[in-house]
C-alpha cells in the first residue's frame, strides 16, 4: 500500500518554457499555470537565452531539437552566466537525446520524453522545486554567516541538521541507515590514519548522504514493490540532486564529493558520473563501502538482513569492480578485527 504523495507548493516559481512548437507552448502554459507556476513561454531559443540573462527563472523546461539552434547550445551559452537555473530537457524520442556526457558536462538536472500527458513532466518539475527551494534555503543560511566565524562551526552542525531532518521526515530508512553509514566511514577512516579534517568530513558526509532523496518523488521514495526502470532511473538521480543542493553553500564544499559520488564503482560501471578508480574521490570510496554494507546488513520489506558471512564474502568478490581494493581490505579487516564497534553502532542506531 503506498503513502499519499505530499503536495509540492508551486507559489512564487518562476517556470521558463522554450519549444519552438507554439503549441506545445500553449498547453504547457495552461497545465503549469493551472498548477500555480508563474509561467513564461517562448518558441524562440535566442530569445529565451536574453530572457534568462535579464530576468530570474527558477527552472527551464527546454526543448532538444529547435532551431536556429539546438537545446544543448541554449544551455552552453546560458551556463556561461548562469550556474543555478534547473534545467530540464524535453526530447521528441529517446533515441533523440544529447549524449550523457553532454548532459553531465552543462549540468542538465534530468530530461523526458515529450507526451500528450504531462504526469511525468510533473513529476520531475514538482522535484526540481523541491532541489530549488532546499538550495535557496541554504543560499540564505549562507548569507546569514556571513562574517559569523566564531559560530560557523555551530550553525554548521545545526544546518546539517535540519536538511537531514527534512529527509528523514520523508524516509524513516534514511534515518538509522545514515547515522549507521557515518559511523562505519568513520571507522575505516580511523583504521587508515586519516586525518582529522577527513575524519570529520566523512562523519558528517555520512550523515547528508542521501540528502538528494529530498528531490525524489514519494510516490518512487515510498514504493513497497519493484520499482521499474523508469523509477529507478530517477532514484539514480539523488546523489547529483544532493550536490545540486549543496553547491551554493561554502561550508557545504568538502562534503559533496561524498554526497554525489557513493554511488560510483570502481570499475566505471555507477552512476552518476561513471568515474574509475582513483577518480572517484578518496572518501567517497570509503563511504560507498559503509553504504553498501549497511544496505546488505539491513532488514528491508522484500528480505531480511544477510548473514555476516555472506557479506564478508560479496565484499571480498565486489572488490575491485564495485570497491577500491585498499579500503574493501581494510573494512574487512575491521570485521574481522573490531567487529564488537559494529555491533555498538547497529545496537545504537537499530
Amino acid at each position: 500500500m503506498r503513502k499519499g504523495i505530499q503536495a509540492t507548493p508551486s507559489k512564487g516559481y518562476r517556470i521558463i518554457a522554450v519549444d519552438d512548437e507554439e503549441g506545445i507552448v500553449d498547453s504547457l502554459s495552461i497545465f503549469l499555470k493551472r498548477s500555480g507556476y508563474d509561467f513564461v513561454g517562448i518558441t524562440d531559443p535566442l530569445e529565451a537565452i536574453e530572457r534568462v540573462k535579464n530576468e530570474h527563472f527558477d527552472l527551464m523546461i527546454l526543448d532538444f531539437i529547435m532551431s536556429p539552434i539546438h537545446g544543448d547550445k541554449v544551455v552552453e551559452e546560458i551556463r556561461k552566466f548562469n550556474k543555478d537555473l534547473y534545467i530540464l530537457l524535453l526530447t521528441g524520442h529517446k533515441d533523440l537525446a544529447p549524449p550523457l556526457e553532454t548532459i553531465r558536462r552543462l549540468d542538465i538536472q534530468g530530461y523526458c520524453e515529450k507526451s500528450n500527458k504531462f504526469d511525468q513532466l510533473l513529476l520531475l518539475i514538482e522535484s526540481g522545486i523541491k532541489s530549488i527551494s532546499q538550495m535557496n534555503e541554504i543560499k540564505a543560511i549562507n548569507q546569514e554567516l556571513t562574517g559569523m566565524y566564531d559560530k560557523l562551526e555551530k550553525a554548521y552542525l545545526e544546518s546539517i541538521q535540519t536538511l537531514r531532518f527534512a529527509v528523514e521526515a520523508k524516509d524513516a530508512y534514511t534515518r538509522g541507515h545514515s547515522d549507521r553509514v557515518s559511523e562505519y566511514s568513520v571507522l575505516i577512516g580511523e583504521y587508515l590514519n586519516l586525518t582529522e579534517e577527513d575524519i570529520k568530513t566523512l562523519r558528517i558526509g555520512g550523515l547528508f548522504h542521501d540528502i538528494g532523496k529530498i528531490g525524489i518523488p514519494d510516490s518512487i521514495l515510498l514504493k513497497e514493490t519493484k520499482l521499474d526502470d523508469d523509477e529507478y532511473s530517477q532514484i539514480k538521480n539523488h546523489p547529483s540532486i544532493g550536490a545540486h543542493i549543496l553547491c551554493n553553500a561554502e561550508i557545504f564544499q568538502e562534503i559533496i564529493p561524498i554526497v554525489k559520488h557513493h554511488h560510483e564503482k570502481y570499475d566505471g560501471t555507477g552512476y552518476p558520473s561513471k568515474l574509475a578508480g582513483a577518480d572517484i574521490p578518496f572518501l567517497a570510496r570509503i563511504a560507498a563501502v559503509a553504504d553498501t554494507f549497511d544496505a546488505m546488513t539491513s532488514k528491508r520489506t522484500y528480505r531480511d538482513a544477510l548473514p555476516l558471512d555472506v557479506v564478508k564474502s560479496e565484499i571480498k568478490r565486489c572488490s575491485g569492480t564495485q570497491f577500491d581494493p585498499e579500503i574493501a581490505k581494510a573494512f574487512l579487516e575491521i570485521l574481522d578485527k573490531q567487529y564488537d564497534k559494529i555491533l555498538e553502532i547497529q545496537k545504537k542506531y537499530n
